[in-house]
């Protein structure tokens, strides 16, 4: 690849690597799918390429090697393309707290609340900058970098303002591919409109269209692609076709297991059953990915206390919103269950701020500024919510194996007797508490530790009394890697790659026409 050349519109800010902007008709079109699939099929080649996404709005994050949150999708992105996760990759992360409201975090680092019209009144506009400079930093050492959007590029309410679609294809000079979901149905009528919606300079960068998640005979549908191409003078580059177990870590996948191979049969005699409170706020809900990658553990969402009496472990997940979880598990009938458990020894794990509601107190004039509220009283636990966030990358031991993880966190938690859940590598501080069967931490990720999880589970297959027998090879990383694998192959065998690393070296093609109206 000609990395040295500004062909195409031009490449912005003195950047000199190639670029592409996966954009989509909708919010979950499969944007974060494909443009993970791109960048592995990119990276096969032997090309040095990056994601990148402007502005994310997840509960679902992560933190890099250098104590930065950034979100998970685009650390996935990141692996699939074999690089080190950066805060560069995402630098505006909004992290919701309420309906009208996101914590605004900068370059891995929170910088305050916004309101909605707050954020869009003026303080998007003012981060432009700073995401087209990261962007060109990413160029300038990247064979090619592949952005991904958010929602759809023709919110036109929005279009003064953005910093993640047409804005950034606009300043960078980044040929676009709209992403749709056929599965939803109404693709052509989303393709069209889309580009329709559009102003005369954004749609000249807006190269054309891939299908995602199409079921069926491809035939049937190139009659649709053929008038789709003489309405609006763009090809589409490729039909996806619809595979189960595809997706990565998302921004807001909602109430559901993305594990790969989820549902694989026992190795034992019975199943181990795992039941996930759905609690407000939910945060990386991709901690119980790697429980339902084992054979034979079966996990599942719940949002009523009833769902969960048949499950032999209780997950309460992490949370942005830790006092209205509470309120929330106390109206649901959680907050009983969850004591009929712990007092029976069957077992209950808290991630997080699952972590802090199984405590006896919270201190919160930060959060929700509630002041003082009882926890569950599960564990003997005092969480006490500091300003400063704690980002960390820790190490350490969990039943005597070594794990690692990272935190996540405004809870600083004090534990006045039980056992340590972990404890940090350095050998003098500990995280999380053990009494009985009901267990906490602050860490995220520690279930991905392969021999811990082993024997974590092999716990609480005893503590639940069940026939369960833990498989010895499950390697959550293996998994994932061939999972992001399986989204390049989709892409490499359905996509015109030919034509997309085209798009990707030299930017729009010239003279593409206006579709009126425009953009209002």
């Amino acid at each position: 690849m000609d990395t040295r050349g500004t062909r195409g519109t031009g490449r912005g800010r003195g950047a000199r690597g190639g670029g592409l902007l996966v954009a989509g008709t909708t919010s979950d079109a499969g944007k974060s799918v494909v443009t993970a699939g791109i960048l592995r099929w990119l990276a096969r080649q032997g090309l040095k390429v990056a994601p990148f996404k402007g502005q994310n709005m997840s509960l679902n994050s992560f933190v890099t090697r250098e104590g930065a949150e950034i979100g998970r999708a685009q650390a996935m992105q990141a692996r699939a393309a074999g690089v080190e996760p950066t805060a560069l990759m995402n630098p505006v992360l909004l992290k919701p707290g309420g309906e009208a409201s996101s914590q605004v975090v900068l370059m891995g680092r929170p910088v305050g609340e916004l309101s909605a019209r707050g954020y869009h009144g003026g303080r998007q506009e003012a981060l432009l900058g700073t995401v087209l400079d990261c962007l060109a930093e990413l160029r300038a050492t990247h064979d090619a970098v592949v952005c991904e959007g958010a929602g759809s590029p023709a919110e036109i309410n929005l279009r003064r303002t953005d910093i993640v679609n047409m804005g950034i294809a606009r300043a960078a000079g980044l040929p676009v591919v709209v992403v749709g979901d056929i599965d939803r149905g109404g693709v052509f009528a989303s393709f069209f409109g889309t580009t329709a919606l559009l102003s005369r300079e954004d749609q000249a960068l807006v190269a054309g269209y891939l299908v995602n998640k199409f079921r069926g005979d491809v035939s049937l549908l190139e009659p649709g692609l053929q008038m789709l191409e003489k309405l609006t003078g763009r090809r589409t580059y490729g039909v996806l076709p619809w595979r189960e177990g595809l997706g990565i870590d998302e921004e807001d996948g909602g109430l559901g297991v993305r594990a790969p191979g989820a549902a694989l049969p026992p190795v034992g005699e019975e199943v181990l059953r795992v039941a996930v409170c759905a609690v407000p706020l939910m945060s990386n809900f991709t901690d119980v990915d790697a429980l339902a990658a084992e054979p034979g553990v079966r996990v599942r969402f719940v949002e009523r206390a009833d769902e969960a009496a048949y499950a032999d472990l209780l997950v309460v997940p992490g949370t942005r919103g830790t006092v209205r979880a509470l309120a929330w598990l106390r109206e649901r009938g959680f907050a009983g269950e969850l004591a009929r458990r712990a007092a029976a020894g069957r077992p209950v794990l808290g991630v997080c701020g699952g972590y802090q509601l199984l405590g006896g107190r919270i201190e919160d004039e930060v959060e929700s500024r509630a002041g003082v509220v009882p926890g569950l009283g599960l564990l003997p636990v005092r969480v006490r919510f500091a300003r400063e966030k704690t980002l960390g990358r820790p190490a350490g031991t969990a039943l005597g194996l070594p794990v690692e993880g990272y935190e996540i966190h405004h809870g600083v938690a004090e534990a006045d007797g039980g056992a340590p859940f972990v404890t940090y590598a350095d050998g003098r501080a500990r995280d999380g508490c053990v009494v009985g069967a009901v267990r906490g931490t602050h860490w995220h990720g520690v279930l991905e530790n392969d021999a811990f999880r082993r024997a974590y589970l092999t716990e609480v297959a005893r503590e639940a009394g069940r026939r369960f027998t833990v498989a010895g090879d499950t390697e959550f990383g293996a998994l994932r890697e061939a999972q992001l694998d399986r989204l390049a192959d989709l892409v490499e065998e359905h996509a015109d790659t030919a034509a997309l690393l085209r798009l990707v070296e030299a930017g729009p093609p010239p003279g593409l026409p206006f579709v009126p109206p425009g953009a209002p």
